[in-house]
């Protein structure tokens, strides 16, 4: 799935930084981390993107993940086998240090609030919680709050809602995450906030968002893995410049190095060597636009500002690596521009590693459902020695994908326009 982008042309820059990002990150160097849980995870979206967010925020972490979700599951199990055949051959076997659980969505029934079949709901996820502990006693969870059912842009099936009752879930999750001391992150509430936003500028695009009500489209993924990464103290800040071209200084630089700073007659000149990437999207998606107009997404995850004081044309030409950004005025770039939102080499060099992302998680995906679990008893000669050799094409993606999101150094220009030029 191709990731998607908007221009939001201008973002208000001079907003602190949340709190958040002045915690450690989540994960750390060696993290393996497993994402379990029904076929919304099993549509390897958020998943994607939380793991493309790593790799091109965090370059240098070495952390592996691994996709296991299967449509249908409770905490029972599903299409599967049972819970104990699922964790036993596609969790353990990882020996993750992370586990993300999302489930509920099935196991609430499509229909009102029953005790007794929440009881067994949380039932079911202690004992997915102590049967991972008891194999990997050092292992930390991520608990899910359920996504929402959609009953904003469409009317509920009952009165209520069955989104209400996802919420009840989601309240017994989090409640049981501060009682074993997990992480929770909570991907109903800013996905019906999403919801409420969109419907009231447009109703008809707004139902994309969950197209059946069940799993979110491409866009709703993207504010869940969100809401996973805010969970891991994600930071917002890609890359931060400032510049005062009046007194050719350096003013800031945070996650990234700048040398070569020149000022002439023909513009301002420098060398840049970011330390991390931004999320692209695709401008010419009106879904996407509306998402991005309806959430916080940028300002949250994705700023990547840079500043130019002292400049004294009417307006300036900014290149990347000789290709043309856009052409801002002196007021727009004293004020900031995110080059996160625009179409930059940055962006082009994410969309790549997010291609690798993808390409990596299919091959697991055949490697797993494909073969593995379908030929389950089968004692052919070659069979073990084609999950190998799965498992070694699927490394290296995974290598070919860290390579990619490496930094490299750009050279940014800013040349002076007449009035006439524009």
């Amino acid at each position: 799935m191709k990731w998607f982008r908007v221009a939001v042309v201008m973002l208000c820059l001079s907003m602190p930084v949340a709190a958040r990002a002045e915690a450690p990150f989540g994960l750390q160097s060696g993290d393996r981390v497993v994402f379990y849980g029904d076929s919304i995870t099993d549509q390897r979206l958020y998943t994607v993107y939380v793991e493309t967010y790593v790799v091109t925020r965090f370059p240098l972490l070495a952390a592996s993940f691994t996709h296991s979700g299967w449509g249908g599951d409770r905490v029972s199990g599903g299409g599967g086998g049972t819970i104990d055949v699922r964790l036993e051959r596609d969790v353990i076997p990882y020996q993750p240090t992370v586990m993300t659980i999302m489930l509920g969505m099935n196991d609430g029934g499509y229909r009102a609030f029953d005790d007794e079949i929440f009881e067994r709901y949380m039932q079911g996820y202690q004992h997915i919680i102590e049967t991972v502990q008891k194999a990997l006693p050092q292992i930390h969870f991520t608990l899910i709050e359920p996504s929402p059912y959609d009953d904003v842009t469409r009317t509920p099936n009952f009165e209520g809602g069955y989104n209400a009752v996802l919420i009840r879930y989601g309240e017994g999750v989090r409640d049981y995450a501060q009682k074993i001391g997990a992480t929770v992150a909570d991907l109903n509430t800013p996905v019906v906030e999403l919801l409420k936003k969109a419907n009231a500028i447009d109703p008809k695009l707004a139902q994309r968002i969950l197209p059946d009500r069940v799993h979110p489209g491409p866009q709703g993924h993207l504010i869940m893995a969100e809401a996973i990464l805010k969970a891991w103290n994600a930071p917002a800040i890609v890359a931060a410049v400032e510049i005062n071209a009046k007194k050719k200084r350096v003013v800031q630089a945070t996650n990234t190095k700048v040398t070569g700073l020149k000022s002439s007659a023909d513009g301002l000149t420098w060398k840049q060597t970011d330390q991390a990437l931004p999320m692209p999207f695709d401008p010419n998606d009106p879904l996407t636009a509306l998402v991005m107009r309806c959430s916080d997404f940028v300002q949250a995850l994705d700023q990547e500002p840079l500043r130019v004081t002292g400049l004294k044309a009417e307006h300036y030409e900014l290149k990347i690596d000789d290709e043309t950004i856009g052409t801002f005025t002196p007021a727009q770039l004293t004020e900031g521009i995110n080059l996160a939102e625009l179409a930059t080499p940055m962006s082009k060099q994410a969309m790549e590693v997010e291609t690798l992302t993808e390409k990596h998680n299919t091959v697991h995906y055949g490697r797993w459902r494909m073969i593995q679990v379908p030929l389950v008893g089968i004692t052919a000669p070659n069979l073990q020695r084609t999950l190998d050799d799965l498992n070694a094409l699927d490394g290296e993606l995974v290598e070919e994908q860290r390579a990619t999101a490496l930094p490299k150094t750009r050279t940014y220009e800013l040349v002076p326009q007449s009035a006439t030029q524009n």
